[in-house]
């Protein structure tokens, strides 16, 4: 399995500029249950926010932790065109015990949710 390997179906390669926090985690969620566990990927300071994002699936009881895999990847630098060095993470959660009932939950949730929040007359 080499380094830019894209193609597993259940890997969520994290950016620190692209996305919003929580499009990570409610993607990362999506992938859990099409997949059972999903592996989040980030390198240099994209690191923080793919830890931040499996911390709230732990801390909201949706995921387990199943493995952290940490790596050095060469690339070459954009704006100097020499090779440089990064740091890479990948975290592997799997579904907690509680996964789908806290999901349904949630969409239950949701569905019950008045679509009209105004305030005032």
């Amino acid at each position: 399995m080499g380094v830019y390997d894209t193609h597993k179906k259940n890997r969520i390669q994290v950016s620190n500029t692209k996305k919003p926090l929580f499009f990570y985690v409610n993607l990362a969620k999506r992938y859990m249950q099409q997949h059972e566990e999903v592996e989040l990927s980030a390198l240099g300071m994209a690191i923080a926010t793919v830890v931040t994002v499996a911390e709230i699936l732990k801390n909201n009881g949706l995921a387990i932790e199943k493995r952290i895999l940490t790596s050095t990847v060469d690339m070459k630098d954009e704006t100097r065109g020499r090779p440089i060095q990064k740091a890479k993470v990948e975290i592997i959660l799997g579904k907690s015990e509680h996964f789908d009932e806290l999901m349904a939950a949630a969409a239950e949730e949701r569905e019950l949710a008045p679509e009209d929040d105004q305030v005032g007359p």
